[in-house]
């Protein structure tokens, strides 16, 4: 083979390989970074509530990165299916001291409640790499009786 040939094939070959199997699209930069916490969690809910007995529930999180803040902060919906607070809200987490587990994990925020009003939550606890385990409290409707409740909320990433 002579040089001119070589360089004719390494050419092809480069640019056969920037190409890829997608059809011709180039490569792009590295992705961003991921937060371990990033994605889909599933687990039980555990409520107690002055004079009612406590019962618990089937619950997912799903946390969301917010941009530039150094995978400490995420948006958070939570879909309960707890028969008392059967909700759908999208509140706040914050993870500290750093974006990797073992990290303190914070949520709160308000949500509507299945009783026509505005509920509030706060949930404080730690986030492992595959496991959250935290406490669940909140005020339901302020107007009605037994409307404050605490509880617990445990969690596993999901694969």
């Amino acid at each position: 083979m002579t040089v001119r040939a070589w360089a004719v094939c390494s050419l092809v070959a480069a640019v056969a390989a920037s190409v890829g199997c997608d059809g011709g699209s180039t490569t792009t930069g590295p992705s961003s970074p991921q937060s371990f916490l990033a994605g889909t969690w599933t687990g039980t809910l555990t409520i107690e509530r002055e004079g009612e007995p406590t019962t618990s529930g089937p619950v997912t999180w799903t946390f969301e990165v917010v941009p530039d803040t150094n995978l400490q902060t995420f948006r958070t919906t939570i879909r309960s299916q707890h028969a008392w607070l059967p909700i759908t809200a999208t509140v706040s987490s914050a993870i500290t001291p750093s974006n990797t587990p073992l990290a303190r994990i914070s949520t709160q925020g308000d949500y509507p409640s299945p009783r026509g009003c505005t509920g509030s939550l706060l949930s404080v606890g730690t986030a492992e790499a595959a496991r959250i385990d935290a406490d669940f409290s909140g005020v339901d409707c302020p107007s009605l009786e037994r409307s404050t409740f605490r509880g617990r909320v445990l969690l596993t990433k999901g694969s």
